[in-house]
């Protein structure tokens, strides 16, 4: 049977086995359930708070998932469900929609936290607008403690034009992920519907990625249904001979085909793909930072020409750009970066993004004057949403 993933815990699990979470009101005549820490949900995501007790779906022949069910304990009625792995309450409709797991990976400064933080921004303001969408965070956990790192990051780029430091390594494999629900109507059979994806984003550390052990214990990568992979194009072999490369760009970094060889590594075995076969999970290939390449491209070069505006993925422009990527691959000797995504990957696009809009001074960490400027951010997104028939795509 088809298996959903749970957005905190990345585990797989069949919707009829989602557990459910007691409401704390006693039906009339029994002792009310009381709050504890959940071992298993602290262990696997981290979440040390008391919440109320979660149990079980009850016995069934029907192997679909159920909307209610009564807290064997103190006899409430509840239709908050939960994972039956970690046992974190889901949001409302997760079992009832389509609901992909984006994985966010990428070498050590290759700008993954600011390119999360925007594109968190953008989805919020900008392309909700554009799509008459909601966008929301999701579930008590991204509320309390993910919104809050991202208010703070929002508050460096946004408020204070600062820089922040790169994301702390994980010391266990596991990190919160930013849960994100997009709600978005939609025309059928003549009238107006809306439908309901909860997102999940993890971002994790640079460092994370510099040995295959550590790659090989993010479970999120496994569980994705598709990935943005962000690429530091100050670390291919042709970039220092053509543009002015900051010497913060060249601390403590690595090629970027060492970072895509051990995500291959990785999704191959925990998908069970075999040599004779190519990955079937979509990767967004990001190369970001690419503001410090607008006077080496040139005014008017394709890659700075914006896509059609509407509420839909410029299909037309995102092939544009994938080809015109791939030249400037070739260009700077890093063509190999192209063979490895062709041999091992069945659907892959390259984007070029600049999550500030112009070159920051990277060695006082100081954003440029006019703020930030998000170019082409959410295209990576978008084109994965049209790959899952969430968004309409054009051209």
């Amino acid at each position: 049977m088809p298996t959903t993933a749970c957005p905190y815990c990345y585990h797989r699990f069949q919707p009829a086995n989602l557990r459910f979470q007691c409401t704390g009101r006693a039906a009339p005549g029994r002792t009310r359930c009381t709050r504890s820490v959940d071992e298993e949900r602290l262990r696997l995501t981290g979440y040390a708070e008391a919440s109320w007790p979660t149990f079980p779906p009850p016995p069934s022949r029907l192997r679909l998932p159920r909307r209610r069910a009564t807290c064997p304990d103190c006899g409430t009625d509840t239709g908050i469900r939960a994972c039956p792995v970690c046992r974190t309450p889901l949001p409302a409709n997760f079992a009832d929609s389509r609901s992909p797991l984006i994985g966010m990976v990428g070498g050590k400064n290759s700008g993954k936290t600011v390119y999360t933080t925007v594109l968190v921004h953008e989805l919020r303001h900008r392309v909700r607008r554009r799509f008459d969408a909601d966008v929301s965070f999701a579930g008590e956990q991204a509320g309390a403690r993910t919104a809050a790192w991202l208010e703070h990051y929002e508050h460096a780029l946004f408020d204070d034009n600062e820089l922040f430091e790169s994301t702390a390594g994980s010391t266990d494999g596991s990190r919160v992920p930013l849960v994100v629900q997009w709600r978005q109507p939609h025309r059928s059979l003549g009238r107006e519907v809306h439908s309901t994806t909860t997102l999940s984003f993890y971002d994790a550390a640079g460092e994370d990625m510099t040995t295959q052990e550590f790659v090989n214990r993010q479970a999120y990568l496994g569980a994705a249904d598709g990935l943005i992979v962000l690429l530091d194009p100050f670390q291919l072999p042709g970039t220092r001979d053509r543009i002015a490369v900051p010497e913060a760009g060249m601390r403590e970094t690595e090629p970027p085909l060492s970072v895509l060889g051990r995500l291959t590594e990785l999704l191959r075995a925990t998908g069970g793909v075999g040599v004779r076969r190519r990955i079937p999970v979509p990767v967004a290939v990001v190369f970001s930072k690419i503001d410090a390449f607008y006077g080496m491209l040139g005014e008017g070069h394709p890659l700075l020409r914006a896509p059609s505006a509407g509420a839909h993925y410029d299909e037309a422009a995102g092939r544009d750009t994938d080809e015109h990527l791939r030249a400037l691959l070739a260009d700077l000797g890093a063509d190999d970066i192209d063979a490895h995504l062709r041999a091992h990957y069945k659907s892959y696009r390259y984007f070029a993004v600049s999550s500030l809009g112009a070159e920051p001074d990277y060695d006082h960490k100081r954003i440029d004057p006019g703020g930030v400027r998000p170019f082409r951010v959410d295209e990576p997104l978008l084109w994965l949403l049209g790959l899952f028939r969430i968004v309409e795509r054009s051209g």
